[in-house]
């Protein structure tokens, strides 16, 4: 269920993978994304069944409704009743709120300041990594009084460079806004790392205690991928401070 789980002097980020859940196929078992054609019942099941694995309330996460774009929401509670808006990153000053990205191969990136109490869950996909959503969210998190010195990041499982295959035309794109996002597969054809590409930009912005998943979304049977299924469900990475 929880794949990967790490705490970081009270910052606290989680990866799941696609095990312990109630979904039936094709999204079985733990899917936690609510707009793939899942059944509501299963996944609302799911998304508790996954918080109290962590010890948390389901009705204190906070989601979001992606877009692959590079705005931010900034919060300071759960959305209740209220529609998620459209976004691809969420920050927050409050502890104990917990914040959480929906991913199938786009790069989940995770972040805290436990000093200033802030945190931040970004979804990183190609359009979103060019789009400048890993700087939009790093923003936010500053402006809020955190400090890149003392950021911690993790990025979770995702497609990676070897496997994510894509025209020529497509990379020489990628590579001209993020140069370490230029990769080749496997087997010898261009393709795109994104999750290169955003710790390059991590990297860029004084972001230095950073850790990467080493899961293959597209290899790894235990995590969902949307370009080896297409119909399946979605994996979650969470994020908050004690």
């Amino acid at each position: 269920m929880i794949g990967q789980r790490e705490s970081v002097s009270g910052a606290h980020f989680a990866f799941t993978d696609r095990w312990g859940g109630v979904s039936a196929a094709p999204y079985e078992e733990l899917n936690l994304g609510g707009a793939v054609g899942d059944t509501p019942e299963a996944v609302l099941a799911n998304r508790e069944l996954a918080a109290k694995s962590l010890g948390l309330a389901a009705d204190q996460v906070v989601w979001m409704h992606q877009v692959h774009g590079a705005d931010v929401a900034v919060v300071d509670e759960p959305w209740g009743e209220r529609p998620a808006p459209e976004a691809d990153a969420v920050v927050t000053a409050r502890r104990g709120l917990a914040l959480a990205v929906l991913t199938a191969d786009c790069v989940p990136v995770l972040l805290a300041d436990p000093v200033a109490g802030i945190a931040a869950a970004a979804h990183a996909g190609r359009p979103g990594m060019v789009g400048g959503v890993v700087h939009a969210v790093v923003r936010a998190m500053v402006e809020l009084g955190a400090e890149p010195g003392r950021i911690a990041a993790r990025t979770g499982p995702a497609v990676c460079g070897r496997c994510y295959e894509v025209p020529e035309a497509m990379r020489a794109e990628v590579a001209a806004v993020e140069p370490a996002a230029h990769a080749e597969t496997s087997w010898g054809t261009p393709a795109v790392d994104v999750s290169a590409g955003v710790h390059a930009q991590l990297d860029r912005l004084g972001v230095r205690d950073r850790a990467q998943s080493p899961a293959c979304t597209l290899e790894s049977k235990d995590h969902f991928s949307y370009r080896r299924d297409r119909t399946t469900g979605r994996l979650a990475g969470y994020v908050w401070l004690d």
